[in-house]
């Protein structure tokens, strides 16, 4: 096949959420595109998309729908040919897509770390029983809980500035954000703490951007093979299918990591009670390319030790 480039006469059009974090994102793949193929910017357009997870936000996720949230306005306007490619947040993406588009592509991964938030502390430790922390995720929730049941936690829902502007108001005197996107959004003024992920493991794919594209596009699929990293894409595979065995979603606090040393993938993983009552973990060491039975086999083994009573909850 030969490769047909876009032209500022017949853009390839990349859809993305309009927060400032996805624009960044957009805009990242839209460079690397842009030096893999000697192309001008001109030769890509943005299309913003706003999802139903970015109309509503004075709910819990888990209340009105999950992962899907974040994707479903954008996978329908690439099926039906509005966009050509969307850029995606990977920890925001189901690990099933609608037929008729793949996830296949992964620019290089940021910092997966969590990042402590707080104009007064500078750790958990730091904060006084009944202190009131901020968050909109229940990975977050539970594993604080877990560590600190003496503090407060309220709903903070709402993109990177939106959160930033909540703690500024006294919403909340700490909260959570990803390190990646503070590094993505080059926010170094911001009051952080990376947290080391020994002391709060992140959520699948974390720090990491996806691009989804229609399966029959062969052009994009050829354009976007240029820009692909394989060590991303293989950490991925593997918390993804760890991810996918355990059915995660917005009800079920999961976290994982996938980390690789030459040939050998180091997987550990996580699952919790919403309230952090409890919490159960494993790792295991593979090759990288047993990635993704070592993922499954992981999730079984949890499940196992979970028993159906560990989600009574649902």
């Amino acid at each position: 096949m030969t490769l047909k480039l876009p032209t500022p006469a017949q853009p390839l059009m990349i859809g993305t959420r309009g927060s400032p974090l996805a624009l960044a994102q957009a805009h990242e793949t839209r460079e690397r595109l842009a030096h893999a193929f000697d192309l001008p910017f001109e030769a890509f357009t943005i299309v913003v998309i706003k999802t139903t997870g970015d109309k509503i936000i004075d709910r819990p996720l888990k209340e009105i729908g999950g992962k899907g949230l974040f994707t479903r306005e954008i996978e329908a306007d690439m099926l039906t040919g509005k966009i050509d490619i969307a850029v995606h947040s990977m920890k925001d993406m189901p690990t099933l897509q609608p037929e008729g588009l793949i996830l296949d592509t992964y620019l290089p991964r940021e910092d997966v770390r969590d990042a402590f938030i707080s104009p007064t502390a500078k750790s958990l430790a730091d904060l006084p029983a009944g202190t009131v922390v901020g968050t909109s995720s229940l990975r977050r929730r539970a594993q604080l809980m877990l560590k600190r049941s003496d503090l407060e936690v309220v709903e903070f829902r709402g993109n990177l500035q939106t959160r930033l502007m909540k703690l500024d108001q006294g919403v909340a005197a700490a909260t959570f954000l990803a390190m990646a996107g503070l590094r993505r959004l080059k926010m170094d003024e911001v009051p952080h703490t990376a947290i080391e992920t020994d002391v709060m493991l992140p959520a699948v794919a974390q720090g990491a951007i996806g691009i989804e594209r229609r399966v029959e596009d062969k052009n994009a699929a050829e354009m976007l093979e240029a820009i692909h990293d394989i060590p991303t894409g293989q950490r991925l595979a593997a918390e993804r299918s760890f991810l996918l065995e355990l059915d995660g979603s917005c009800e079920t606090p999961i976290a994982g990591l996938a980390e690789l040393d030459g040939g050998t993938l180091h997987l550990r993983g996580e699952v919790l009670r919403p309230d952090g009552s409890e919490a159960l973990n494993d790792a295991m060491s593979c090759s990288i390319e047993d990635g993704v039975k070592a993922g499954k086999e992981m999730a079984q083994k949890l499940l196992s030790q979970a028993g159906p009573a560990f989600f009574d909850w649902r």
